[in-house]
């Protein structure tokens, strides 16, 4: 029987089961590898927000991460909720020992505006994360957290990858699915630039999508596709699970990762 691609997600636990590491090896599920993962901290989260969270120990998340890799190994490693200061730099750290492509989501706050990364850590994700990053992957508003650059337009794009790339990840992909209109994102390294477009869907059930999205990228490195590649995949599985979202509970429900056995 033939193995599938490996992959890591390093990322908070979300207890409704839309984002975080829920999220993410639902998503590689259905993309055909093989997710594996190290948890970082656990939220009390439904659909309505996020109630509490608590990280783990660092020794917790090392011990997590040296498991998986020196035994099992890993193709990708994608990253989510990290949480603290502490955390960041200790899986930084861990990825920067690790021969596989790294995407970094670069969670801030959640889907209800809830803070899931501390102020005191943004100098962290700025200057050992994102450098070790093959793909980072912020949205408008981890993007003015991190750089300031604040997105009205499509036209504003550019500049804020500009501003990510400046901080050493590989590529950025700025994601512009907060602007009206299509939902467009940018993906480049500086040089090249590759604009994705979808059509946006009216469907408020969209818990999730950034996780969605990052694991995809992940999930397409590590069998083997370009950067590019990866991107237009995921762009096209995330741009599905929204339009298929749906409710669940009172508040936002999640993106559905199972669309294509359902279609």
């Amino acid at each position: 029987m033939t193995r599938p691609p490996l992959v890591l997600t390093v990322a908070g636990s979300d207890s409704g089961g839309g984002a975080g590491i829920q999220a993410d090896l639902k998503t590689m599920l259905a993309l055909g590898v093989h997710g594996m993962s190290v948890i970082t901290a656990v939220t009390a989260q439904n659909s309505q927000g996020v109630r509490g969270a608590w990280e783990l120990p660092e020794e917790a998340v090392r011990a997590q991460y040296r498991a998986v890799v020196d035994d099992i190994g890993v193709q990708a490693v994608k990253t989510g909720m990290l949480a603290s200061a502490a955390l960041v730099e200790t899986v930084a750290e861990l990825l920067a020992g690790t021969d596989a492509p790294v995407v970094v989501d670069p969670v801030g706050v959640s889907k209800h505006g809830d803070p899931l990364l501390a102020a005191s850590a943004l100098d962290s994700v700025r200057t050992k994360l994102l450098p070790v990053a093959t793909v980072a992957t912020p949205n408008l508003d981890e993007v003015a957290q991190l750089t300031g650059v604040r997105v009205g337009s499509e036209a504003d794009l550019t500049e804020a990858a500009a501003a990510i790339l400046s901080y050493g990840p590989r590529w950025a992909l700025i994601k512009g699915g907060h602007l009206e209109g299509e939902a467009v994102d940018l993906l480049t390294d500086g040089d090249e630039e590759y604009w994705l477009r979808a059509p946006r869907h009216d469907n408020r059930h969209t818990h999730g999508t950034g996780c969605t999205l990052a694991s995809a990228v992940a999930s397409g490195l590590a069998k083997g596709l370009s950067v590019p590649e990866a991107v237009r995949e995921a762009k096209a599985y995330v741009t599905g699970a929204i339009a298929a979202g749906f409710a669940l509970g009172a508040g936002i429900g999640p993106v559905d990762h199972g669309w294509r056995f359902r279609a």
